[in-house]
């Protein structure tokens, strides 16, 4: 992670803080997560410069392991900046993780709720604040196999067309060598390595009206996971399918609105 660690040093001055009790917070997770990444893998980030050192910008991410927040937060603290996250609001509920999320400002997503509207709102916040959003089109742990991305969620195209700012793809692959959910497999022995590619921002100046409608979306969701997708590729040195892996469920017809 030598890149990101220079990069760190390099942005000193503009380094994004925590505020208030989040400073507590913050140096909390941090001493807690970056020792946790670094027993349990070697990380290696290509492309870390794309991350903007000030203003909103949303990550877009592929999904396969309830590891990945911690990998992500750390990997993009690298950076110097605070990530946020969009987590299941049930985790508000932990004591002490509460006084965690909401010190360094993270999104509950109310899915299924009348509070579910609050979630992009918030999230809209936090990028027009200058915040930068990690976000997983995927909307769960890809339930595909081969670990390749499913058909993502709406909700990063509308993140990205309402607000400008960097839209910026993110692979990561070899968490999931850590600890496969659907198969119960945690194997932190021997130690694995993850990495990173980190892509440019992409352009989205084509699909940028003041009324996008559901045609653009979807194209731009799917542009922007397609993205994700191809980066995978090259960390995999593998060919991505052509099409994104699809459950029985949106098979049937479901869009991944959400």
């Amino acid at each position: 992670m030598a890149e990101s660690r220079n990069l760190r040093r390099q942005r000193r001055t503009t380094s994004e803080k925590a505020r208030g009790m989040g400073i507590f917070w913050l140096g909390l997770a941090r001493w807690v997560f970056y020792p946790l990444t670094h027993l349990l893998a070697r990380v290696r980030v290509r492309g870390a410069h794309n991350i903007p050192a000030e203003g909103g910008a949303l990550l877009v991410l592929n999904h396969v392991s309830h590891l990945d927040p911690i990998f992500d937060a750390v990997t993009v603290h690298r950076a110097a900046r605070v990530p946020r996250f969009m987590a299941k609001n049930s985790l508000w509920n932990v004591p002490v993780l509460r006084n965690v999320l909401v010190g360094v400002e993270q999104i509950p997503v109310y899915r299924g709720t009348a509070d579910a509207h609050k979630s992009l709102r918030d999230a809209h916040s936090g990028l027009e604040n200058g915040k930068v959003l990690v976000i997983y089109p995927d909307g769960t742990i890809t339930k595909d196999p081969d670990g390749w991305p499913m058909t993502p969620k709406v909700g990063v195209a509308r993140l990205a067309l309402a607000n400008d700012i960097p839209v910026i793809p993110v692979a990561r692959f070899g968490t999931r060598e850590i600890y496969d959910h659907y198969n119960k497999k945690f194997r932190p022995f021997p130690r694995k390595t993850v990495n990173y590619v980190i892509g440019e921002p992409l352009d989205l100046s084509a699909y940028r009206t003041e009324n996008p409608d559901v045609e653009t979306i979807r194209e731009v969701t799917n542009l922007a996971m397609s993205r994700v997708r191809e980066l995978l590729g090259e960390i995999r040195e593998e060919q991505p399918p052509t099409e994104f892996y699809a459950s029985a469920r949106k098979k049937k017809g479901t869009d991944g609105a959400a």
